[in-house]
Parts: C-alpha cells; structure tokens; sequence
C-alpha cells in the first residue's frame, strides 16, 4: 500500500486511512492530479464518475487542512444531495486519523441541524448551491478562510441551471483561494467559468476510451416494442446480478416499469423525479441495504448515484443522448470489479446504438436473448446449489419427518416437482415461452430467414453487391447474412436472417437508393 500510494508524498495517516477503505494503487486521475493540487495548483479534471476524481480532490485536501483550526478551510459544491453526501463520507474516510470534521450541507434537511454543525466548527463543507447560498445569506456559513474551493461535476450543474449560484458562491470566497473544477464534458459555459475564476489552471483528461474500462462488457438485445418487458424478464431471470440499475427513458416509463416487474416477483422500486425527499431516501436505503436489488430510474434522478456493487447497468430505453450511455454504464464495474452494461433496442434504434459505439469507440456485442431451457438451466443451478448448501449445513430431523410423511402420501417424483415449481415461482421465473418477435408469417424464404420485398429494380441501375453492402452498411449486419437477391425491372427480393429483419425494415423502408425513395415490407408467400 506504502509503496503504491507513498510515491505520492502521503502522511502516514492518510495512506493508513486509505489502507482501511481498501484503496490499492491511485486510479490515473488521482496519479496526475494529487501531486498538482499539492504543489497549490489551480487544476481542471476532465473525468466522469467512477474515475476516482472524489479522492483526487479529496485526499490533498485532507493533507491541507489544519485540524487544530476550526474553520471551513475547504468548500465543495455538488449538483445533487446524494453526490454532496457520498463525498462528505468519502472525505470523512480519508481524513478520520487527522481527526478531520466534514459535513454534508443540501436541501431536505433541519437548517437548523447545520447550523448547529457549523457552529460547533467543521473544517471541509461539500453541498449544494442552493442551501450553501441559504446560509451565506442567513450569514450562518463563513467562507472568509477557504483556501480550496472545488467544483465537482461541472456539466451537471450547468445542466441543472446552477451556474450563477455558483458565481455568486465563487465571489464569497477569498481571490487568493486554490480552485478546483471537474466535469466530463468541457460546453462553453463551464470553459467561460474556468477562464474567469482560475488561475493558470492545469488541464487533466481521462479520455474516454479509460472511462467505459474494459472490465465493463457491453452487450445489446434487439427486442420488439410490445415484447421488452418479457425480454427484460428473461434477462433477469438468466442473469447472476447483485443488484442492477435499469434506465427509463420518462418518469412514466419508470413507474410503468416498476409495477410491471413487481407484478412478476421482482424485488424493484423506483426513482424518479416526482418523488418526495423522503421517499427517495428510503428507496435508496432499501437498494444499498440490498432489501432491493432493482433501482430502476431516469437520468436526471440517477444524478449523483454512487454505489460501488451494482453489478448490471441495463438500458431498457437507450438514452438519446450517446453521452449519456457513458454516464449510465460507469455506475457499474466500480474500485476493479467487473460489471455488465446490457442495452434493449427495438429496431428503429438501431441508428442511436451505431451513434453510442462511435461514441466509446467500441463495438457493442449482440447477444441473444437466453432461451427458456437456458433461464432453466441456470435457474436449476441455483436452486441446486442453494439445496446442496442446507444438505451440508444438517440440522433437516424435523424437515426429514415431514417429508417421510409427504412421500407416503404423494409420488416422490410429484413432490418434488411441486417443491421445484414452488421454488422457480418465488425466483419470479414462469416457465412458459414467450415470442420476443412479430411473427412475419410465410414470406417464402428458407428455414430462419425472411423474404423481403423492395421497391427497386434494375431501373434503378442497382446490382445484387451494390444492394448487400449498402444495407450491410446501413444496418451492421454481416454481407455474408443477406441470403438469395432477385432483382427485378421495378422491385427486388432479397432475403435475411429472421433475428435481424425488423432491424432491416425499419432501417431501408423509406431511404433513398439511387435518388429513388424506397419502400422495404415482408414478402408475400405465393
């Protein structure tokens, strides 16, 4: 640990504390950053959530603060209360051998509560903009001996409206403060904000290609619109998480959603913009107590989420935003753990996920939705290995009666099949097949592919490769898939695999080909 975090100039009693919260070696942000803001830079990180930035900023504030002194010499501004009190108990980490007092200032909370803290005296305040300027007014925070102010998720802030809060925090503040500001993207607004308040400002950037870590394996489903809540089901049911953040695109989405899953036995809730302080603190607390092991939420109300063992970030909707799904999928494979980033796409947004690999710079692997005999099998797995577990552990005299009782009564092989049926009922697994696809009926193709009719011929000056690489560029499917092509004077029949012709559909039906407007339909059988 000394060797690793020691090359950084550490006290022995930061790199204890950081020993005890099971930090192994500093993440890039932190190797390139700590030293900086030790040496009194002004520095700019261009780093999302997940990186490590908390304890980049936080671990050379601890080394600054003087604890003998009480007064707020480190001020902190987040966009969201979850965010401001993750890194107040991050910081408080950090500093607990100097004996350092930091304390967590947002909306929600007794003003009065603070007030007394403040009083009592704090060394590092991390807070929102709104209850920090709250106080500033009611002249109950003194910002008069800051000498580290720090912006974290610059970006969210801009996006939330906050940024004249922030000026006017900023301006409280002495001129001769360190200023430190991260976001993880650069608009010009947050560059118009580092050029007025920064001085000779260092610039650190985590590229992207660092921040989607390899240890996240991505994969997508296509699915039809009426068929994703089954397919999500599937999914769950075949997949081995802890717990899993799922991303709607509205609050309706997320409360549809919910109830859908609740219905089916799963152990979900939600969060969303509508709801009230208390109820997102509680249903924050079920989720990170694992009494729940579904969040599903928005974008905005997943702002400032911080849980180290999401094992499964799942996109039920894509995001519009490709930036977005950056964002989404850093919540999981946190601190070297590995993690999963499952995406559901209904054919026509089959463009956003070409725009999304583009974006990280990677290809999104397609994955099937598991079978039913394969959601059994893994199914028949756990159960087995849960019922191996009690076998082990004893203790079954009384449960061994009532079975003998049970087998005298009953077929051994019928009750144990009820036990299963019983068993698979509680895991919220039904076992009936379910069609995750619009039947296309007889289009005259062979086994496993569909006939697909177009509105474009030889008129159109367009031969048999022209037409498989255009498609196979438009739609990412494999040239080698396109099967038998008939090319008429007015109209073509070409032929793809089942599992990809929505996707061709709704990609080519209404393109230009040729200056021509296309039409793309099933075949009719003859």
């Amino acid at each position: 640990m000394q060797e690793k975090f020691g090359q950084l100039s550490l006290s022995r009693k930061v790199v204890a504390a950081l020993s005890d919260m099971g930090f192994e070696e500093p993440t890039p942000i932190q190797a390139q950053a700590i030293p900086l803001v030790m040496e009194n830079q002004d520095v700019i990180g261009q780093a999302q959530t997940g990186t490590g930035k908390t304890a980049a900023f936080g671990i050379p504030i601890v080394e600054k603060i003087n604890p003998k002194w009480f007064a707020v010499q480190a001020l902190i501004l987040t966009p969201t209360r979850e965010l401001a009190i993750q890194v107040a108990g991050e910081i408080a980490s950090i500093g607990k051998h100097k004996q350092v007092k930091v304390l967590p200032i947002y909306g929600g909370q007794s003003i009065e509560r603070q007030i007394r803290s403040l009083r009592f005296g704090v060394h590092v305040v991390i807070g929102t903009p709104g209850r920090i300027l709250d106080h500033l007014e009611r002249r109950t925070l003194n910002l008069e001996n800051v000498k580290i102010f720090v912006l974290d998720e610059a970006d969210e802030m801009l996006d939330m409206g906050f940024i004249e809060d922030i000026e006017n925090i900023l301006q409280k503040t002495p001129v001769e403060r360190q200023t430190l500001l991260f976001s993880a993207t650069m608009p010009l607004p947050i560059q118009r904000l580092a050029e007025k308040y920064l001085k000779n400002p260092r610039l650190i950037t985590i590229n992207k290609d660092t921040l989607t870590v390899p240890l996240i394996q991505q994969y997508y489903f296509e699915v039809a619109q009426g068929s994703k809540v089954d397919a999500l089901c599937r999914i769950l049911d075949y997949e081995n998480y802890e717990s899993a953040l799922i991303f709607c695109r509205t609050k309706r989405g997320v409360d549809e959603l919910v109830a859908s899953l609740q219905t089916r036995g799963y152990f979900a809730e939600g969060l969303h913009g509508d709801l009230t302080q208390a109820q997102r603190d509680k249903t924050m607390k079920s989720f990170r107590q694992g009494e729940v092991d579904l969040l599903v939420a928005t974008d905005v109300a997943a702002r400032g989420l911080d849980i180290d063992k999401i094992t499964h970030v799942i996109n039920f909707d894509i995001p519009q935003d490709p930036e977005s799904y950056v964002h989404r999928i850093g919540r999981t494979g946190r601190a070297g753990r590995e993690g999963k980033a499952l995406t559901l796409i209904t054919p026509p947004e089959y463009r956003q996920l070409r725009l999304i690999e583009k974006l990280v710079k990677a290809k999104i692997t397609r994955a099937s939705l598991p079978s039913l005999q394969e959601v059994v099998e893994q199914q028949k797995e756990v159960i087995f290995q849960s019922l191996q577990n009690i076998v082990q552990e004893g203790n079954l005299g009384t449960y061994q009666s009532i079975a003998l009782d049970m087998m005298s009564r009953f077929d051994p092989v019928d009750l144990t099949a009820a036990a299963l049926k019983y068993a698979f009922t509680l895991r919220g697994v039904e076992l009936s097949e379910v069609d995750f696809s619009a039947d296309f009926g007889n289009t005259g193709a062979k086994p496993g592919m569909v006939r697909l009719f177009m509105t474009i011929g030889r008129q159109q000056k367009i031969r048999p490769a022209d037409l498989v690489n255009l498609v196979a560029n438009e739609t990412g499917i494999s040239p080698k898939a396109v099967g038998d092509i008939d090319i008429y004077d007015k109209f073509t029949f070409m032929e793809v695999p089942e599992d990809v012709a929505h996707r061709v559909i709704h990609i080519m039906d209404r393109q230009f080909i040729n200056g021509k407007r296309i039409s793309v339909q099933p075949a009719r059988a003859k």
